[in-house]
Order: structure tokens, then C-alpha cells, then sequence
């Protein structure tokens, strides 16, 4: 009988084997990936797969690296650049074994100027549970049936820019960024490095063996906030920490909070939850009511934000209403512009209470430091009346 494996000691090498050719941004990321290298060797043991996206804003950043080291400790993997989804879901449908998936250069897939993927987008989204599958059409003319593949498998990525959202809520993001001068790795060589990582993988696949009944049995406890979409990503990647045990169970959850907290400030949702986020968060702080053109005068103030040019041209009222909306109150109607009386005049504009139930269902949790910074920069009065009518007048 072969001696069991430390999984503990076992994922500290293969953290220090990533440490020694790659950069992260953050200490969590590298907890992350290797519990990430460590899950591909036990996908059947797992509901869903989260997949691995290092992204940068410019070339020259690490990601093509990170992924040439990540090969080196996965099962089976295939490297794809430009690959159709066809060609995917027959190789995840391989008697031979399923693959680990690889996908370099995927901006050019999902960038600006990379025109309809949704094949793919598709493939890349049912993929990420384990009841996910792929349906085609099999067969000649008018003899054709239809063929389930299925299509539950690890997928890492590498790419400039962002992700699609439905891709995004599914993964585990590493924002790249060029070393400085002072951050040093060693020169990976393939010839030299591959075969070093691959007795890790081996390895692993055999710890994998080791526990794989321990962990389908297991459901790690998640950290305070961590829910829906996120949970599901960081569910495997938590139960292998807790089977390695050691520090791995304290760090691994760090990890994910730390991960999840970055992924939330950077993840502005579409253009009516960054509206809607915006209005909460730095607009409406502390006031019940404002008038629309002083709200279009804060929006377009903010620094980062869109709303002084969308499309060559500032936000307007009619613009404003219409992205609104799309949402409704408590009470299931449109949210839209009421009047507001101050001043002893009548303008049209918004009010708190209207959005405070989509606020409620869209909003990410807002930032401590986000909110802090808000606050301070409103005025503080003892009643929101006396701020809004200040406003009221100032806008007329």
C-alpha cells in the first residue's frame, strides 16, 4: 500500500513552485491557483469547477507564463488558442479522458473587435457544472439525431482586458500586471521545468486518489458574505484546502475573501447597476430626494465613471428615465422621476426611497472605504429636507 501523501506539504510546493517563475498581485492569489491545480485532479468529486482567468490590462504581464506553469501540474492538458467550441466539446466527450483546458490569448476570442462568440461563450458557461452538456446535431441530411456531449470541464485562461460577465461571476480573476524592477522570477525553460512540474502533478493525482471520497462527502464552510455565484466558485477550491489541512484551511479562506472583496470593487456590472451603485453610493448619500439636474451634475462629476460621455455626449434627464426605468420600486412599478417641492417651486427628480429595493437586489455590498469617503464628502445636517432643499436651490 503506497504512503499516504501530506496534501498539506504538498501544496506548499506547488505554491512554491509558482512562486519561483510567477508575479501575482496578491498574496491570495497564489493560495488560490494552487488549490485550483490541486481541484482539476478531483473535478468528479465537485458540483462545479470555477475557471482560472489571468487577466492584465498589457502584454507583457505574466498570464501566458502563469498558464505554461499551471500546465505543467493539471491532468491532460490541451492548449487552446483560437479553438472552436466544436472541437472543445468532442475533446471533454473523449473516451480517452477529459482534459484540463487551456485557453491563451482569449481577448481575442472575447475582445472588442473579436465579433460572435456565443458558441464558445455557451460551452465556457454550461462547463462549469458538472450536469452541464452540449447538445448537436449528428449525421447527414435528413438523418441527423440529436447527440448530448457533455461539457463539465477545468478551464484556465489567459487574456488582455476583461472577461464577459457570465464568464466572470464563474471565476477565479488574477489581475496581472507587469513586474517592477525590483520583483525577480526565474527564467522558466521548459525543457529544464516541465518535467519538475510534473512529478507535483503526479502527485497530486495521487493525493487525489487519496481523499477523492473524503471530499465529495465534504461541504466546506464559506466565510461571512461569500454567497450564490461566489460560494460556487470558491466551494472547491475550500474543500480541498480543509482535506490538505495544516494552515491551508485558515489561508485558503483569506484567500477567498480577500479575492471576492477585489473582484466586487472591480466589478462594476452592467451600465444600470453601475447606475444604479453610483446613485447609492456616491449621489444620494444621506439624502431622501434630489432634483434630476442635480443629480446629472454629481453623476457627471465623478471621476472614472462614464456618465460625462456616453456616446460624445454627458448624460441627460431623458437618458437618466430611461436607464431608471428599467427597474422598479418596492412596489413593482417603474422607478421614475416624482416631483419635489422646496423653495417654494417644483422640480422633477428622484427619491431614495424609490430606489431602495433595486439598490437592495443588484447592488454589490458597498466598500467600507467607498461608503466612508462618501459620506464625508455630504453634507451632514440633522434632517435630509434641509440638504435637498439646498440642492433644490442651488440647481434652479
Amino acid at each position: 500500500m503506497p504512503e499516504p501523501i501530506d496534501g498539506a506539504a504538498l501544496l506548499d510546493e506547488v505554491e512554491a513552485f509558482h512562486r519561483r517563475f510567477n508575479v501575482f498581485p496578491r498574496e491570495g492569489a497564489y493560495v488560490a491557483v494552487a488549490l485550483w491545480d490541486a481541484h482539476a485532479h478531483l473535478l468528479d468529486a465537485f458540483d462545479s469547477t470555477p475557471r482560472l482567468a489571468f487577466l492584465s490590462p498589457e502584454p507583457g504581464s505574466g498570464k501566458s507564463r502563469a498558464l505554461e506553469v499551471v500546465e505543467t501540474l493539471v491532468p491532460r492538458p490541451m492548449l487552446a488558442v483560437n479553438a472552436r467550441a466544436a472541437a472543445l466539446f468532442r475533446s471533454v466527450s473523449d473516451a480517452a479522458g477529459r482534459p484540463t483546458i487551456l485557453y491563451d490569448e482569449i481577448d481575442t476570442v472575447f475582445g472588442p473587435k473579436a465579433g460572435d462568440n456565443e458558441e464558445l461563450r455557451g460551452f465556457l458557461n454550461a462547463g462549469h457544472r458538472r450536469s452541464g452538456v452540449t447538445y448537436r446535431c449528428v449525421g447527414d441530411g435528413g438523418n441527423q439525431t440529436v447527440v448530448e456531449f457533455p461539457s463539465y470541464s477545468a478551464v484556465a485562461v489567459a487574456g488582455l482586458g476583461y472577461l464577459p460577465d457570465t464568464i466572470t461571476t464563474r471565476s477565479v480573476i488574477i489581475r496581472m500586471r507587469r513586474r517592477a524592477r525590483n520583483e525577480k522570477v526565474e527564467p522558466f525553460r521548459a525543457r529544464l521545468h516541465e518535467a519538475q512540474g510534473n512529478q507535483l502533478r503526479d502527485r497530486l493525482a495521487r493525493w487525489a486518489e487519496q481523499v477523492r471520497e473524503d471530499i465529495a462527502g465534504r461541504w466546506p464552510e464559506m466565510p461571512d458574505g461569500v454567497t450564490d455565484r461566489a460560494a460556487d466558485v470558491w466551494e472547491p477550491l475550500l474543500a480541498v484546502a480543509d482535506a490538505a489541512g495544516g494552515d491551508w484551511p485558515q489561508r485558503a479562506r483569506e484567500a477567498c475573501v480577500d479575492l471576492v472583496n477585489a473582484a466586487r470593487a472591480d466589478d462594476k456590472g452592467s451600465i444600470g447597476i453601475r447606475l444604479l451603485t453610483d446613485l447609492r453610493d456616491h449621489v444620494l448619500v444621506g439624502i431622501d430626494r434630489l432634483p434630476t439636474v442635480a443629480i446629472l451634475d454629481r453623476l457627471c462629476a465623478l471621476e472614472e465613471a462614464p456618465w460625462s460621455d456616453m456616446a460624445g455626449r454627458p448624460l441627460d434627464s431623458r437618458g437618466l428615465a430611461k436607464m431608471l426605468g428599467e427597474y422598479m420600486t418596492a412596489d413593482n412599478t417603474p422607478i421614475k422621476a416624482r416631483n419635489i417641492k422646496a423653495a417654494g417651486a417644483v422640480l422633477k427628480g428622484y427619491y431614495a426611497a424609490d430606489l431602495h429595493d433595486a439598490w437592495e437586489r443588484y447592488c454589490p455590498p458597498p466598500l467600507l472605504r467607498a461608503a466612508t469617503s462618501a459620506t464625508s464628502a455630504t453634507p451632514q445636517v440633522s434632517g435630509p429636507e434641509t440638504v435637498a432643499e439646498d440642492l433644490f436651490t442651488s440647481a434652479t
